[in-house]
């Protein structure tokens, strides 16, 4: 097909014209841009301000006679507190020092909402994606004896904890509520990768290697259950309250899995046991003639895993439960619209047929 020269010049100035309305488009994005910067350092600077005037409101507080007037201002300020918190949570934050020593000045701030539930959601992907290649492989260890193997799975832990350490970070800075333990079971748990990537391959670590392997089988399936309940959570948070006729969350998990941590708890406990006679085997094999530092070392820090992890986990349960029997309550109360519609519907038809 032969197309002649005033076809292709028409159809370059037309794209001579699509072109200059992307360049004026882009112009105006450029300066939206830096309205949105500049609107988000003057909110910055308005919440500053606030903090300032409300510290100073609160010393004038204790001075103050009135106790009622003490009372409603005190309250006052708390739910001002709460909305500046809610404010804050739009605005672009600076990261902790980890994250300055790992990335540097890079923004990881996370202001869309929509973006947020997805990084949390990837998050619990990634470390589901983790657990099965860590099963698999301990597998494979239990039933051959590879040094490369072995020592690829170390290799793979230490990775996944660093990874584990920045994941964790950027959610941090993003308004996550993770305790500080789990953030430091993470850094412990990178030390103890590195501590047994080095060990030697002496009589200690084959004594020891099929109980770590079993070990690693038993924690993955945990986390893929922690998968299970975690993403039963996020979609549950995202859909503010709202729950299906069959109480259950997406993918199928019912809600009595993750109500309250009652599902999970048993398998919790048995893993930090497990973390326990770890800590007490190792110790017993740091008595073995051909011991290195490695081994008391491992000891001592599986002894740390178990103690913050049973501690946290206990201080965490009440605190669940309680949450758990208010929200019981509201959904006990919270009447079923849908079926009152029906009820409706069908006393209207039979008023019509009447």
């Amino acid at each position: 097909m032969d197309i002649d020269a005033d076809t292709c010049l028409k159809e370059w100035n037309d794209l001579v014209q699509d072109y200059k309305e992307l360049e004026a488009l882009n112009r105006e994005y450029i300066l939206k841009l830096e309205e949105i910067g500049e609107l988000q350092a003057k909110c910055i600077k308005g919440i500053s301000h606030q903090k300032y005037r409300m510290g100073v409101i609160s010393k004038s507080l204790k001075q103050l006679n009135t106790k009622e007037t003490q009372e409603e201002l005190q309250k006052s300020m708390t739910r001002r507190e709460q909305q500046l918190r809610e404010i804050e949570q739009t605005l672009p934050k600076s990261n902790g020092i980890y994250l300055q020593i790992i990335l540097g000045s890079v923004n990881v701030s996370i202001l869309n909402k929509s973006d947020k539930f997805k990084y949390k959601d990837e998050y619990e992907k990634f470390k589901l994606v983790l657990s099965v290649i860590g099963f698999v492989l301990s597998v494979l260890n239990l039933f051959t004896n590879i040094r490369t193997l072995e020592l690829s799975f170390m290799f793979l832990l230490v990775w996944y904890y660093c990874t584990l350490t920045i994941r964790e970070s950027i959610l941090k800075v993003n308004g996550s509520r993770i305790k500080g333990w789990w953030r430091f079971h993470h850094f412990l748990s990178t030390v103890v990768s590195g501590v047994l990537l080095v060990w030697p391959n002496t009589g200690p670590w084959y004594q020891f290697r099929n109980q770590f392997m079993w070990f690693n089988v038993y924690i993955s399936v945990v986390q893929y259950l922690q998968f299970r309940y975690q993403r039963g959570v996020l979609y549950r948070l995202k859909a503010l309250g709202e729950r299906d006729n069959m109480d259950i969350t997406i993918e199928g998990f019912h809600s009595w899995m993750w109500r309250g941590l009652s599902f999970l708890l048993p398998f919790l406990f048995a893993g930090y046991l497990f973390q326990l006679y770890n800590a007490y085997t190792l110790y017993e094999l740091a008595y073995h003639p051909e011991a290195t530092w490695h081994v008391p070392v491992l000891s001592a820090m599986f002894l740390v895993l178990f103690l913050g992890n049973t501690t946290t986990t206990i201080m965490v349960i009440p605190q669940k439960l309680v949450k758990d029997r208010v929200k019981d309550q509201l959904f006990a109360f919270k009447p079923d619209h849908r079926k009152e519609g029906r009820i409706r519907d069908k006393n209207n038809k039979d008023e019509k047929s009447e």
